[in-house]
């Protein structure tokens, strides 16, 4: 039995030093994630990151090469699918298409042995849950899309299990649909009180619906946190890049002023900035990186910048989108643009700027991150 540290002794779902190899392929190394009663929990990553090869092993469909998986105190390391508290909704929701909408929900009741009266109470509760009824006689081809996904979500709570676990089920909807479910999936989350883990690799999506987000990178959790949290502090340039959008600079340590690190970064000069929480690696001449989001930056009246906290540059591409406005600003001894995103409150002062126009970029130093290099 895997050791317990004390960061993951209290969670409902442990994830405890799992390793998960293929033919000598590592797919998931070393893993460690505690998720909480009742959480809505997502793991995130670009496609090949080790992703739904975790879920499944959460599931059972997978066993770990090392390490051990707990539920409710339970290790279920050894524990195959059927026998185990969960329940998985797929992308491509698996619906039976020779089976009417309540037989499609009652199929997994059947193996419980239940009364038909008790069948049918537990199926006219689901679709009330997912706000579908009296659809119950409704054939499996007569579906939306977005029925279809309920559908799935039904028949896998109607057991009512411990942990439901969900592989990407907006993936195959519409971005208007998709949107609209994502809203309907965390009301329900939070009306059944269910534990839910979610693989995605759509970081809007992990942000507007998570609790707690675990980012996943070549088979490694790098970071798990809030949606706040990662999009705010992320602790390395993978996380940071992968969540939103995000300029970096290469920079080099020269040293600390009480709170604060002072950088020399290309494009930039002398930057200042907060030390981060976790700085062991921030010592005079070190090699680190300097990250700010497009939003964090504001286009000044040139001159008006402060030391330390601005940069001179050349306004280049500008381009209107609805809500925002996003430009491209080039600075003396950088190859790449400095991306700018002016929210439409900002609209009056972006207006008064046009391409080939000379600006000063400025920003707080609580928003300049700093990052390993």
């Amino acid at each position: 039995m895997s050791k317990s540290s004390p960061a993951t002794q209290d969670g409902y779902l442990r994830i405890e030093h799992v390793t998960k190899r293929f033919m000598g392929v590592t797919a998931v190394e070393n893993a460690n994630i505690s998720i909480a009663r009742g959480e809505f929990f997502s793991l995130l990553g670009p496609s090949g990151c080790g992703k739904t090869t975790l879920l499944r092993m959460i599931a059972g469909f997978e066993f770990p090469t090392e390490g051990a998986i707990y539920m409710d105190g339970q290790d279920m390391s050894a524990v195959p699918a059927n026998k185990r508290p969960s329940n998985m909704v797929f992308q491509s929701y698996a619906i039976f298409p020779h089976l009417n909408v309540h037989d499609n929900i009652a199929y997994g009741l059947r193996r419980l042995r239940l009364s038909r009266r008790e069948v049918n109470r537990r199926v006219e509760e689901a679709l009330a849950m997912i706000h579908l009824p009296g659809l119950g006689k409704r054939r499996a081809d007569q579906l939306s899309g977005g029925q279809r996904q309920r559908i799935a979500l039904a028949r896998a709570l109607v057991n009512r299990p411990k942990v439901l676990l969900l592989d990407e089920p907006l993936g195959a909807l519409d971005k208007k649909l998709r949107e609209s479910m994502q809203l309907e999936l965390r009301e329900l989350q939070r009306s059944v009180g269910i534990t839910f883990v979610f693989v995605t690799h759509d970081q809007e999506e992990a942000l507007s619906m998570s609790d707690r987000i675990a980012v996943m990178f070549k088979g490694k959790v790098l970071q798990v946190a809030s949606p706040r949290a990662l999009y705010e502090a992320p602790n390395c340039r993978e996380v940071a890049d992968f969540i939103g959008s995000i300029n970096f600079f290469e920079a080099t340590v020269r040293g600390q002023e009480g709170g604060d690190v002072i950088l020399e970064a290309a494009g930039l000069g002398t930057v200042r900035a907060n030390l981060p929480a976790e700085h062991g690696f921030i010592s005079p001449g070190a090699r680190v990186i300097a990250a700010i989001r497009p939003e964090k930056i504001l286009l000044l009246a040139d001159g008006n910048g402060q030391p330390g906290q601005s940069a001179v540059g050349v306004i280049g591409a500008h381009a209107y989108l609805g809500d925002r406005d996003h430009l491209q600003v080039a600075l003396s001894g950088r190859k790449e643009p400095v991306a700018v995103a002016a929210q439409q409150i900002e609209r009056a002062l972006t207006a008064r700027f046009d391409s080939g126009q000379k600006v000063t970029l400025g920003w707080d130093k609580a928003a300049m991150l700093v990052l390993p290099g």
